[in-house]
């Protein structure tokens, strides 16, 4: 069994092979990375938010925030489930969010909605990557966690455009 630092580190009687479950904690921990980035930006975006709508999107952004909050721990416990070890403290993130960072500028409620909806979209874009590959590894079980966490992305993507759409 491969021994990396995102790679499969514990036996397991899951029957998929240890090169096929070495790339799938790599996969769970680049989206484990985006996710949890995706979630204090979401926060930053309800922190700083200014403007005409702030009530409504303060609210929005929590929710969205809270939407997406549950996913970290879920994709974290898969990369358990597999025998590998989970890279999921803020500096592990930071350092491997495919995600770019929230500007501090952006605080405006239309320029905050335009950076939460890129941040959405692009979380979601690599999800559907992995949706693919974990299929074509065999991992249904992984595969269904990333369609779940992106039917989340996308209703999040799909409130926060609707204010863009005036």
């Amino acid at each position: 069994m491969a021994t990396t630092k995102t790679g499969t580190e514990f036996s397991t009687r899951i029957d998929l092979s240890g090169r096929s479950r070495s790339e799938l904690v790599e996969l769970l921990n680049a989206r484990l990375a985006d996710i949890s980035d995706l979630y204090t930006q979401l926060k930053q975006a309800h922190w700083t938010v200014r403007g005409a709508d702030f009530a409504q999107l303060h609210e929005l952004y929590d929710e969205a925030a809270e939407a997406v909050f549950p996913f970290i721990d879920e994709l974290a416990e898969r990369v358990g489930t597999l025998g590998g070890l989970a890279r999921g403290t803020a500096r592990m993130a930071a350092s491997a969010s495919t995600l770019e960072e929230y500007p501090e500028e952006a605080i405006e409620d239309a320029d905050t909605l335009e950076v939460v909806a890129d941040r959405l979209a692009a979380c979601a874009v690599g999800m559907r990557s992995a949706i693919e590959r974990s299929e074509e590894l065999g991992d249904m079980a992984t595969s269904d966690l990333f369609i779940e966490v992106t039917r989340t992305l996308d209703k999040q993507l799909w409130f926060v455009e609707a204010h863009l759409q005036r």
